[in-house]
């Protein structure tokens, strides 16, 4: 590997064997290097070669200007046990990427990443890359808590400010993150400028530095079943605004199938899919109700988790994920409210 020189150097805790060191005793460890990535051969090679004989578990997240299909992606963040790497789009351009490609694709190396759904619709609308394999840690937080007989409010989903404040999981705050969202709200173009300023560098590095510790921790909490659920509803929400009809899930890899030895007894989970539905002009607002109200009935009534595109679009579409019968549930309900009486 072509090693770039570090720019800055930053923790990267990972959980110890029980009754090993703390979180706080961690960060006392050396600090690791952050390099920022211009030429495919500054990437390790196990990354950029995935194989079976060595997968890789690494911490994973995008940044960029409106960040979707039509924004402009600027970073890739990806963090390793020894080293963060930040890929930098705007100079490395369709090269880079095309070099990173099978990584971001590999089954075997897994993605760990809070809320892939943006960052995946970018990837493939960008540079046509289908991101497979993530550990979603906004899906793994409401998997435990269900586990553990806690039911989350409807969209209610915990941010990764949050999240990192959580005492099970890192008992940290976060505060620096606001600081860069006032920043992006000032100037849209904040991930444009280069070169990369300090603290351009170091939010980076911050969204994903603590996403391997995460993943360690939460791994260890949840069942069997709920290890299925997560890796299927990941690979439905990476793709689920990435395609336009439900015709368009052929080029995407297969969605895990339920575990043989789930299949047995009374307790077997129902398959989960994603369907899309096309909403007629002029009928999105009957659907969402004034202030929510009407989608929010419907997500009341069906066990399963419906997105709409909103600001970022696509305005046209909704997108329902979960178990076959819920997911059906839920299209005829929101059918029903676009017919005209």
């Amino acid at each position: 590997m072509a090693s770039s020189s570090p720019t800055q150097r930053t923790h990267v805790p990972i959980p110890p064997e029980p009754g090993g060191r703390s979180l706080t005793q961690e960060a006392n460890e050396p600090p690791v290097p952050i390099h920022i990535v211009t030429e495919p051969l500054q990437l390790p090679a196990d990354f950029l070669n995935p194989s079976p004989e060595k997968k890789l578990v690494i911490g994973f997240d995008c940044e960029g200007v409106d960040l979707c299909r039509h924004g402009k992606l600027c970073i890739m963040q990806i963090a390793f046990s020894n080293a963060i790497y930040l890929v930098d789009v705007i100079e490395g351009g369709d090269v880079l990427m095309k070099a990173c490609k099978p990584a971001l694709e590999s089954n075997y190396i897994t993605k760990v990443i809070h809320d892939c759904k943006r960052d995946s619709e970018a990837l493939y609308f960008q540079f046509g890359i289908r991101l497979h394999n993530v550990v979603d840690t906004q899906i793994a937080y409401s998997l435990i808590e269900e586990q553990e007989g806690r039911r989350r409010p409807l969209d209610d989903y915990i941010s990764f400010v949050s999240l990192l404040a959580d005492p099970r999981y890192c008992g940290i705050s976060y505060d620096e993150k606001e600081e860069v969202r006032v920043l992006m709200r000032q100037d849209p173009k904040f991930w444009t400028y280069r070169p990369m300023t300090e603290l351009m560098i170091r939010a980076a590095a911050d969204d994903v530095r603590f996403l391997l510790y995460l993943y360690h921790k939460m791994m260890g909490k949840l069942n069997q079943r709920s290890l299925w659920h997560l890796a299927v509803r990941g690979a439905l929400y990476c793709r689920c605004l990435c395609c336009m009809s439900d015709t368009d899930f052929a080029d995407w890899p297969t969605v895990p199938p339920i575990p043989d030895d789930l299949k047995l007894g009374d307790q077997c989970p129902e398959e989960e899919i994603l369907s899309v539905l096309d909403v007629p002009p002029g009928k999105m607002g009957r659907v969402i109700g004034r202030k929510g109200a009407s989608i929010l009935a419907i997500k009341e009534a069906c066990n399963a988790e419906i997105l709409i595109g909103g600001a970022k679009g696509p305005p046209d579409k909704i997108f329902v994920i979960g178990p076959v019968k819920e997911v059906r549930k839920a299209e005829a309900i929101l059918r029903g409210r676009m017919i005209d009486y």
